[in-house]
């Protein structure tokens, strides 16, 4: 005992008063940016609706229990919420230390899918099969970990001295621990994961004060290297079919521009209200293949109309807003970057999902953050929040 109010319990490194130790959680509580959470947490919750409505008479993927989907979404969400918790707790800054080995496990993560374990679904070899009906997308985990690996290298000079900007080779080291990933996953061929990786990287290039030139010299170099991908035909048949259906949205329209067709239907039937949260037709009718994952925003768009969909957008606006104003406070390099990654992450993800849904984007088949069915996707957006919430708490933080 120390005091009137206060004591100690001994064993726990220095003695600590357990007083002190409850105001310094309630402080982080309280620093928290609690529009995210409860945005993340709303569109997570919608999703769950979204996706039991959409697999709970699909009999030939749901084993028979019209719940199966709908358990194992709220299980991941929970499991994220878990990885969030984690974050916050151990800090971004702490973080920096174990970066190498995160970066180093995803790497191989995505070397593997491209083994024996790898598996192939809906066209894309980007899996890997754990047994037991679950699957691991390590492509999804990259995202997080090129932006803590561009974020260390890139403020590792600013942070420690007087320099404003990045200089050109630690420009150029991080864009080659971004290049590495970026070319596993291409090979996979995962199209969709490499476009977000792209912008995530441009982001962040943008975020550190990095030169101009380079902004445009990537830009300049994508546009040649598609050029290149298309005139060297390194792009599957599936993935040419795509592009080819987005050009045209009348091409074979019972084959390859099926998706779309019937995701445009689905979404125009819903009208201003909608047609009933489980009670649409095109839904109920099983019509829209991918409803649960790529294309879940569908069932938003004809079971909750228009509106719901808004509040869909108006939730992600919350998140990326929030997230630009914690990239403008803080005071570090560091945490800037992270959180403008997210940003880049999570608006292009988001605008090609529903871009794709409502036809104005090609078919390139990445999940809606927070909203489709998908534990690997899942664990990565709420890693990333809790990324997110690290800087905030300790920008704030005596």
């Amino acid at each position: 005992m120390t005091g009137a109010n206060s004591f100690t319990v001994s064993g726990y490194g220095p003695e600590r008063p357990i007083r002190t130790r409850l105001l310094a959680r309630d402080s982080v509580i309280r620093r928290l940016d609690w529009p995210i959470l409860l945005a993340a947490l709303a569109l997570s919750f919608i999703g769950s609706l979204l996706v039991y409505s959409a697999t709970r008479n699909r009999t030939t993927i749901n084993q028979g229990d019209p719940y199966f989907f709908l358990v194992r979404h709220l299980m991941n969400l929970g499991i994220g919420f878990v990885l969030m918790t984690g974050t916050i707790w151990l800090g971004h800054r702490s973080l920096r230390h174990a970066v190498p080995i995160l970066y180093g496990l995803s790497v191989l993560g995505v070397l593997l899918v491209l083994t024996p374990l790898g598996a192939t679904i809906n066209g894309n070899r980007n899996w890997i099969v754990l047994g037991g009906g679950f699957s691991l997308q390590p492509s999804e985990f990259v995202k997080v970990t090129i932006i803590l690996g561009m974020a260390l290298v890139l403020a590792a000079q600013v942070d420690a001295s007087d320099k404003k900007y990045p200089d050109s080779r630690t420009v150029l080291q991080a864009l080659g621990l971004a290049a590495v990933p970026m070319m596993v996953v291409m090979l996979m061929p995962d199209l969709g994961s490499t476009m977000v990786m792209t912008v995530t990287v441009l982001g962040v290039l943008l975020a550190s004060g990095a030169s101009n030139r380079w902004i445009f010299g990537l830009l300049g170099a994508g546009v040649l290297g598609a050029v290149t991908v298309w005139q060297l035909h390194l792009l599957d048949q599936y993935q040419i079919n795509r592009f080819a259906a987005f050009a045209d949205p009348s091409l074979d329209p019972s084959g390859v521009g099926y998706n779309t067709n019937q995701a445009r239907i689905a979404i125009g039937s819903g009208g201003l209200t909608g047609e009933g949260l489980f009670h649409g037709a095109q839904t109920t009718g099983q019509f829209v293949p991918e409803q649960q994952t790529d294309f879940v925003f569908t069932v938003a768009g004809e079971e909750l109309g228009f509106l719901g969909g808004m509040l869909i957008i108006a939730l992600m606006g919350v998140i990326l807003w929030r997230a630009c104003r914690i990239a403008r406070e803080t005071t570090e390099l560091y945490g800037t970057v992270i959180a403008a990654g997210v940003v880049a992450w999570f608006s292009f993800q988001s605008f090609e999902n529903i871009g794709m849904s409502l036809g104005i984007m090609p078919v390139a088949g990445i999940p809606l953050p927070f909203v489709s069915y998908g534990g690997s996707s899942m664990f990565a957006v709420w890693a990333a929040v809790g990324l997110l919430q690290s800087v905030r708490v300790q920008q704030t933080r005596p």
